[in-house]
Parts: C-alpha cells; structure tokens; sequence
C-alpha cells in the first residue's frame, strides 16, 4: 500500500473534523481546483498546494467547517418554507442565514474563528463588491452579511470590501441598524432569527408586508394556498446560503444535472443591486409583481431612439483585446466546457438521427438490396430485390440566442452563457443548422444621452424609456463559427454589462428572424432577472418595463411563427414564458441549452 502523501493525511483529519463538528458520520470531504460547494453530506473544499501553505490550509478548513456548521445548525426545509419571493430579498436572507450559524462556530472555538475569517478573504476576493466604484455596483447581499458579521462576531470586514461596503453604509445602518442587536440575542433558534432577518428585510424596503411568506405552519388564511405552491415549487434546502460564497462547481461528467439545488452562484444574487433610483437614491428591487398589478390599457413607448445601437462585437473593441478576451475566457472554463462538449455531442447525434437517410424495401424497381444481393445471383427472377430512398421531412431550420448583457450577469453566469453559446453554434453548424447569437445591454448606466434630452426638455410626464440601447451582434446566422469565435470574448469586457430592457431586445431579435427565410425559426432567451433601468421606472408607473415584456411574449407566442423559449438563472422566467425552465444552478445552463433544443426538434 502506497505510503500517504501529506495531502492525504490533512484531507483525512480534514474529514475527521467535519464529520465532528456536524455530528455526521457519513460527511465527506473531497478537493476541488473550482470554487468550493457542498451537496448534502458531500464537501468540495479548495485544494491547496503540496508543501500545504497555512494560508490555504486555513481557507480550506475555513469552508469545511462553514458546510459542517450548516450541517448541525441549519433547518433546509425550515429555511426554504419562510424564503421571500423576491430575488434580492432571497439573496440576503440567504446570506444572513449563513452568517448565523458562522457566528455560532466563530463565537465558540477560537480556531474555526481563525478558519471562517480565511474563508470569508478568499470568497470576498472573487465578490463583486470589491470592484464597486459607486454605490449602483455594491451588491446589497454581500455588504449586508459582512456588516451582519461584524457585528455577531466582532470581526473586521475584510480589507478588499471595506470601500464597497462604505459606499452603502449609512443605507443599511439607517433602516436596519436596531435589527442588528436584535439578531445578535437570536442566533440559537433559527425560527427567532428568521422572522426578525423577514422583518430586516421589510425596512429595506425588499419585502412588503402582504408579500411576506406565510409564518404560521397552521395558519388557515387565504394566504395558505399560495404559501402551498410555493412549497411545491421549491425543494426543501433551496438556495442555501452558501450560494453567496460560491462561483459554482463545475459539474462532472453526465450528472451535472446532479448538483445540489442549493449552490447558487454570487453574481447571480447581485441582480437588483443597490443604486439610486431617480433624484430620490432609492434602492432598486426587481420587478416580482403578480399579473393583477398590470393596468389595463398599458400603453409603451421611448422617449427617443436616436440614441440606440445596434452594434456588431467587433466594432466595440480592436481585435488584440478580443483574442485577450477570448483566450480568459477559455481559460475560465476548461472543465466546464468538457461536460458541455459532450452533451452537445449527444444533440449533434440526435439531429443528424432525424436528417439520415430512409428507405423503402421490397420495391419493384430501383437501387437493388445488398441483403438481397446472394438471393439475387442465385435466383436471378427474384423480385422485390429492390429499395428506393425515402424523403425525410427535416426542415430548414435558424436558432437565435438572445442573452441577457446585464450588469447582474457579470462573472459566472456571462461566462457560462458565452461558452455554451459557443459550443452550441458549433453543434449546430455541423448539423446544418444556421446560428445567431445576440446579446443585450444599454449604452449607459441610469440613462444615458436619452435622459439627458429628456431633463433639457424639462422633464416631461410618463417619459417612456429613458435609456439608450445597445444591441450587441455576436454572431450572424449566415457567418460561420471560426469567424465569430473571438466576437464572444467581448462578454467578458469590463463595463460591457449595463441595465436589461429585455422587451425591446425580444422584439429585436424576433425582427430578425421574421426576415430570415428558413421554415423553422427558434428564438432561445438566456436572462437572469425581469427588465430593470433605474432611469426608465424611476419616472414611470411600477413595473412599466415588465408589463412591455409580458405584452411582446404574448403577441410572439400568440401569433407569430417563431418558436420561443427562456432560460432563467436564479430568476423564474416560467411566470413570463409559455415554454421555460428556471435553473439555480448556473452550473446546469450548458446542458439546459441544449435539452431544451432538442426537445424543440424533435416536435414536430
């Protein structure tokens, strides 16, 4: 038996120590070279090198004992059955949740203290937060947990965050401060501390009284029914905590479809990041209304399109940049695009199945029958020795992919959409089957020259849109891939990723292929979150820009030919779209693309 490896040795006290901090016997500790995550009794922690540095030894007991604590203090189902609605109200409460049960081993044991704080350093580096210039950038979920954990525990809010977490300070101290001491006396009983993180999250202006879940398992309200289906919609232990210190895991082989519901990446917990909002500084939330808050008579308009663009990829930056661009990008993705590759390889499969040749045997006349050849030769008036090849009824077919290019998209998820996209187009080409690929932004943050006219103009009533577009063109159906590879790596251009007016894009894109000739049209969106522009809602009725998108969904999807589906990451598209599928694992986007496709082809 081969001697152990000092490695070995620490993953064995390692798992040694989680299992005793959890009081489970069956944890599991494995290394990981992608970001660290746990899927049940199973922990992937960061690998550190040989000679073992103490620096990453520390971060990798950090995490281990972040999962193991998780483990014995946190109630999945209990969590999951009180979570908020709301996209940026489920990120900070998530995050709040995993600051509790990190101050109950932080308070208690002076090592796993020392091992959270390295922990804590090496998920901060990847945040957002740390890239903040302005307040609109600092993702509210992140600032809101470290000022919780300062506060709990007494430690410093890490060096690299201190100047994004300054920026909305006094935002978070005004509203919530009182809510802090309350939450430090609550930490041993999760249902104390949750209803008070519910109330928290109200004066945050995140959550609103008639919005709140439902807190009495008894209680016989009106309210019980949705409170049911929102239970039935959502796995116990959904969107745990831990997805605010995770990037995502890079799936194995073919049960990336496997991954723990749980794991959430970070940047898809910044959508709806705080800024201000119009000459007030309010906090922007994104749009999570019922359809009964849509007035009728909506009526949309822009307030100017002089500004707008549409842009190809290439023309917004020179052709070093986008092979540099490129070439992080496929760095950032080695493993992912392994698993991704092979999924579209069974696609590629499946369509080349349906375009294959047919026959008809036994035919009088027409190409004679290898089986039949030997029959042939010795009885030379065999008949029915014949077959004559069938028509197959494949049709011509486009697919265009719109993908979100918000700000909240930035890290993980735009990177996982830029290389599925990639393989994807690939696939297809081998397949005969044209590709777009087309991406979404504007041009600035909280308006840009539109809102400019708008306020020279003396700030008219009901404005309309008030942003300027940018339309992004990756890749044109007729362009084959090899040329338009390098155009993806645009995505990965630091302040590339703005505000979503997805209604518009939708429309855009659906004009395209209208004009496209081929029998079969697909128009696949990828988003992460309902249309938000601060500029735009700041001066127009709530929900002005989900009500366009929902109206232009319903003419596609009612009248026109083309075939629409979404994906949503972290975000339920199923409440806009007919055919959806809402993943909270971006991990999962890649083969999602593609299943989604080929259920697509194969109805007929």
């Amino acid at each position: 038996m081969a001697e152990q490896t000092p490695l070995d040795k620490f993953k064995h006290v390692l798992t040694g120590a989680s299992r005793a901090i959890a009081r489970e016997a069956e944890v599991e500790v494995a290394w990981s070279a992608d970001a660290p995550s746990a899927s049940g009794k199973n922990f992937r922690v960061p690998l550190p090198a040989r000679n073992l540095p103490p620096e990453q030894v520390s971060e990798a007991r950090g995490f281990a004992d972040s999962f193991s604590l998780r483990l014995r203090h946190h109630d999945g189902a209990l969590h999951a059955r009180h979570a908020p609605p709301e996209p940026v109200a489920r990120a900070c409460y998530d995050a709040v949740e995993q600051m509790r049960y990190e101050a109950l081993g932080a308070n208690n044991f002076g090592g796993m203290r020392a091992n959270l704080r390295s922990a804590v350093e090496m998920r901060t580096a990847s945040d957002p937060i740390v890239r903040a210039q302005n307040q609109s950038e600092v993702p509210l979920q992140t600032a809101l947990a470290l000022m919780l954990r300062e506060k709990l525990t007494g430690e410093a809010i890490p060096d690299r965050a201190v100047p994004g977490v300054e920026l909305v300070r006094s935002f978070i101290e005004e509203r919530v401060g009182g809510d802090f001491e309350a939450l430090a006396l609550s930490l041993d009983d999760q249902a104390a501390f949750q209803a008070l993180s519910l109330d928290m999250l109200e004066h945050l202006d995140l959550t609103h009284p008639s919005d709140s879940p439902d807190q009495g398992e008894d209680d016989d309200s009106e309210d019980g029914e949705d409170q049911d289906q929102g239970e039935e919609d959502q796995e116990p232990g959904e969107g745990d905590p831990q997805a605010t210190e995770m990037a995502g895991e890079t799936a194995e082989g073919d049960e990336q479809g496997d991954v723990d519901s749980e794991a959430r990446s970070e940047q898809e917990m910044g959508e709806g990041e705080p800024g201000e909002e119009g000459d007030e500084g309010m906090m922007p939330v994104r749009p999570n209304r019922p359809w009964t808050d849509i007035p009728d008579g909506f009526d949309y308009n822009a307030y100017t399109t002089r500004f707008d663009e549409v842009v190809n990829a290439q023309d917004l930056c020179d052709l070093e940049e986008l092979d540099r661009l490129r070439a992080y990008l496929d760095s950032q993705l080695t493993g992912l695009q392994g698993v991704v590759t092979r999924l579209a390889n069974r696609l590629q499969r499946r369509l080349m199945a349906q375009q294959n040749r047919a026959w008809d045997f036994d035919q009088e006349e027409g190409v004679i029958d290898a089986a039949r050849l030997a029959r042939v030769i010795i009885t030379p008036g065999t008949s029915l020795a014949y077959k004559v090849e069938r028509d197959v009824d494949f049709k011509d077919t486009i697919v265009t992919l719109l993908i979100d290019n918000s700000g909240s998209m930035r890290g993980r998820p735009i990177s996982i959409a830029a290389i599925s996209a990639d393989i994807l187009a690939r696939t297809l080409e081998r397949c005969g089957v044209k590709t777009e690929i087309l991406g979404f932004t504007t041009r600035a943050w909280k308006g840009g020259q539109s809102r400019e006219a708008w306020l020279a103009d003396g700030k008219p009533p009901q404005p309309g849109r008030l942003n300027d577009l940018r339309h992004i063109i990756y890749k044109k159906a007729d362009e084959p891939w090899r040329r338009a590879r390098r155009n993806l790596g645009l995505m990965m251009r630091e302040g590339l990723l703005k505000e979503n007016i997805d209604g518009e894009a939708l429309l855009w894109a659906h004009q395209r292929l209208l004009g496209r000739s081929e029998d079969r049209r697909i128009l696949m969106v990828i988003s992460d979150g309902a249309p938000v522009d601060d500029s735009t809602l700041s001066v127009n009725s709530a929900g002005y820009l989900e009500a366009h998108l929902r109206k232009v969904i319903e003419w596609i999807e009612s009248r026109s030919p083309v075939q629409l589906m979404a994906i949503g990451i972290g975000h339920d598209v199923t409440r806009y779209y007919r055919r959806a599928v809402t993943i909270m694992d971006v991990e999962q986007l890649g083969g999602t693309m593609i299943e989604q496709l080929a259920g697509l082809f194969e109805t007929e």
